[in-house]
């Protein structure tokens, strides 16, 4: 059983092996397609088609090639790359389609570099029994006509010959490999950060913060400012008197008349002012003096 079983699985190996495609020694049967061939061994193109399980190759005649030349080799591949459809395609196929006309898929598109409609296709059945195709890309033409079939393999591979090279609007543009990295005298200078000098604008300095009414000077009448919305620096002055200013007048009022103020229990009238007693005094020594100058004088004379 082991024996059987391993001669059925390399039997299955060899005709995998056999059915699976080699596009470089197909096409090498056909003299007309080998500077096609070429083309697909130059831009590597070649293993990439023999790794696919299933995929569909639209090849174009060596005096059809004419527009290839002179492009460079990655401009190649992708051109190369559209004419390269990720799936089974045979004659039958293409005349049979569902609505007359179908949106391919091809390998330039699974690159990632395709553009828009760049990595598909447009295949049409036309009125005149013939199929066509042509960019997917608005405003293309169907200008590559499907002319036989020149091998294939059902669902696994086939090759179609087709009347003109496929040539996407734009693809000259793209490239193969992602764009290198920028060296030190390609990297984009970062200015580094102006200081901030003194005499820039106004703005650009921090903002001054209004006096606190902590720092305001107590009033001369003890009262605290510090609840007090209005900054002390724009408070009025002070009400009451500074030091230098008369006491309400004390001036040109009479010293707390307590001498004209009548006793708590005697009349008023009966409280002689003060002054009174004074000139009593000054007369009664008026008098004592005049006294004493007459006795005097009177002396003298006897």
């Amino acid at each position: 059983m082991n024996v059987k079983l391993s001669i059925f699985f390399s039997l299955l190996f060899l005709f995998h092996k056999a059915s699976a495609l080699n596009i470089t020694r197909v096409l090498s049967a056909y003299p007309d397609f080998s500077h096609f061939n070429t083309l697909l061994t130059q831009t590597n193109l070649a293993g990439e088609i023999n790794s696919r399980q299933t995929i569909t190759i639209l090849a174009v005649e060596n005096s059809i090639l004419s527009p290839l030349s002179g492009r460079p080799l990655n401009v190649l591949k992708n051109i190369l790359s559209v004419h390269v459809i990720l799936d089974y395609y045979d004659v039958q196929k293409v005349q049979k389609l569902p609505n007359g006309t179908a949106i391919l898929t091809t390998l330039f598109q699974s690159t990632g570099l395709a553009r828009g409609q760049q990595g598909f296709l447009n295949v049409t059945d036309l009125s005149t029994s013939s199929v066509a195709f042509g960019s997917a890309v608005p405003g293309s033409t169907l200008g590559s006509n499907l002319v036989k079939s020149i091998a294939s393999q059902p669902y696994n591979f086939s090759i179609l010959h087709v009347s003109n090279v496929i040539i996407p609007q734009g693809i000259d543009a793209t490239a193969t490999s992602p764009a290198p990295s920028r060296g030190p005298s390609a990297s984009p200078r970062v200015s580094p950060t102006p200081s901030v000098s003194p005499n820039m604008a106004p703005n650009m300095s921090p903002p001054v913060a209004p006096p606190t009414t902590s720092e305001a000077p107590t009033p001369s009448d003890g009262t605290s400012t510090a609840q007090s919305p209005t900054p002390v620096a724009y408070a009025p002055t002070a009400d009451p008197p500074t030091a230098d200013a008369p006491a309400a007048n004390t001036a040109d009022a009479p010293a707390a008349n307590a001498a004209d103020a009548p006793a708590a229990n005697a009349p008023a009238a009966d409280a002689p002012p003060v002054e009174d007693s004074g000139s009593a005094l000054q007369i009664g020594f008026n008098v004592v003096y005049t006294v004493m100058l007459t006795t005097l004088f009177l002396a003298s004379r006897n």
